[in-house]
């Protein structure tokens, strides 16, 4: 069996660790879908640049909170490749600074409909023909920040909290259907979306409090989703993989 057929899905995948993850599996060989929601420029600018490198890779707009959309996409991504997916990388999200006591219904109801309910809308489309084909890999993208709680990021933590144990029953379930299911919690890295963070007081803080004395690079995180693919991974489901330099032990 050759896994480098297999047509990957790596949602978000036009920036910071999406588009790392995207770059690193299409350089790899496999046929890879990645998804925007509106910044269609930067989309078509990667898959542009891989393409002149040799590489099988398209984007595709979509809303991962919308289950039509989710739908629509998923077809269309399978009649350009003539495969259905079996390789799912849950990595479209969001972030927001915010103080607990400011955080309103509006940005709690947002922030777990796209980091939470996104993937789990993913997933429901996707597995079934994971199933008949008895083979699949799911990875969700979360956080040290669903490990350890948040500070200024509550409603962010607990999204990211429950989508590991979204991962731990995805694995508990459908694992004897040749489906694995793991997460990659991800501590202080390069992107654009940890920049306000690092910037703030307390991401300066816990970078100096990091013990490998660095953040990662995004290559460091999509060389694990890599291997998380691969064979040699077959036998790892339902575990929560941390990428967070020593950040925490868990």
């Amino acid at each position: 069996m050759n896994l480098q057929d297999k047509v990957c899905l790596v949602t978000g995948g036009n920036r910071g660790i999406g588009k790392g993850i995207v770059t690193a599996l299409a350089n790899f060989g496999y046929p890879v879908a990645f998804t925007y929601n509106s910044n269609e420029t930067s989309a078509l600018k990667i898959e542009d640049e891989l393409i002149n490198k040799g590489c099988k890779v398209k984007t595709f707009q979509m809303s991962i909170e919308n289950r039509r959309n989710v739908k629509d996409s998923i077809a269309e991504i399978e009649s350009h490749f003539g495969d259905s997916v079996q390789i799912l990388v849950n990595n479209a999200a969001i972030a927001q600074e915010k103080p607990f006591e400011t955080i309103s219904d509006i940005d709690w109801e947002q922030m777990l409909k796209i980091n939470l309910q996104g993937p789990f809308i993913c997933t429901q489309e996707i597995l079934p023909t994971m199933i008949n084909n008895r083979w699949g890999r799911i990875i969700n993208i979360t956080s040290i920040g669903g490990q350890w709680g948040g500070y200024n990021q509550v409603h962010y933590a607990a999204s990211k909290a429950a989508l590991i144990n979204f991962t731990q029953s995805i694995a508990k379930i459908f694992s004897i259907d040749g489906i694995t299911s793991n997460a990659v919690a991800i501590g202080l890295a390069s992107t654009d979306m940890s920049g306000p963070e690092l910037k703030s007081k307390g991401g300066i803080k816990k970078v100096a409090s990091i013990p490998i004395g660095r953040i990662a690079e995004v290559d460091e995180i999509s060389s694990v989703v890599k291997f998380l693919c691969s064979k040699d991974a077959s036998y790892l489901t339902g575990q929560t993989i941390n990428v967070n330099g020593g950040m925490f032990f868990g």
